[in-house]
């Protein structure tokens, strides 16, 4: 069982969202604000976390920075009844692995947390190992290589960077802010351009496997498909 940090001030929504977690085997530890929810945090494990945003004595963005610097790489998502913009820019620039909205299907949350934890056993793999078989190329991180048959691709390390977050991501749609803010950590119209570039640099190093594709969704983000 994984377990789980639940930082969330509505006890009504919180005991009902603890109980769905718990069936789906996270042991969920329940702390009804911020600054509870950072004590439980410095005496205890977690594999991942959820904060809501607005949250009484400490809110969500100020508990993710404190314990960012406690455990860098713990993975979070933040929760929020807001829908402004530059909410979610903040949450993503704090390192945030996703942002939903309330209200939301519990089954999609219960989704997006298996899909990091498994991004974050993918990344561990790919860092202890560096090189990665994507389809009938080699990827090799440290080194800055992209090896298909007799071929070696040198690489920039922003097109590595990219590769390997496509590749952890990979056969699920993501948004371009979510890419810019995962790899440039910005969100603006020279990073977006700059993306474009890289992706249609990627394309034509990809293009001699016909398992894999780089495709658009028009106003939305890509997918990067791999298929056996």
């Amino acid at each position: 069982m994984k377990k789980l940090l639940l930082a969330e001030d509505d006890f009504d929504f919180a005991g009902i969202l603890k109980k769905y977690l718990e069936l789906h085997q996270f042991e969920v530890t329940w702390a009804q604000n911020g600054e509870i929810a950072l004590d439980y945090f410095k005496n205890q494990t977690f594999d991942i976390c959820i904060f809501d945003v607005m949250m009484p004595k400490l809110d969500g963005f100020s508990l993710a920075e404190k314990i960012i610097t406690i455990n860098p790489e713990i993975p979070f998502i933040f929760l929020t009844a807001r829908k402004l913009k530059e909410d979610k820019i903040i949450g993503l620039k704090l390192g945030a692995d996703d942002y939903i909205i309330k209200p939301f299907e519990v089954d999609e949350l219960i989704l997006r947390l298996q899909n990091i934890l498994k991004r974050i056993e993918q990344k561990r793999t790919l860092n202890g190992e560096n090189i990665i078989e994507i389809g009938s190329y080699i990827f090799d991180n440290e080194r800055l290589t992209l090896n298909n048959k007799n071929h070696v691709q040198q690489l920039t390390e922003m097109e590595a960077s990219l590769i390997e977050y496509l590749y952890l991501n990979h056969n699920q749609l993501l948004k371009r802010d979510q890419i810019l803010m995962s790899v440039w950590k910005k969100d603006d119209y020279f990073s977006g351009r700059s993306m474009d570039v890289f992706i249609s640099r990627l394309r034509k190093y990809f293009n001699s496997d016909p398992n894999i594709k780089i495709e658009s969704t028009r106003n939305i983000g890509l997918e990067f498909k791999i298929t056996p």
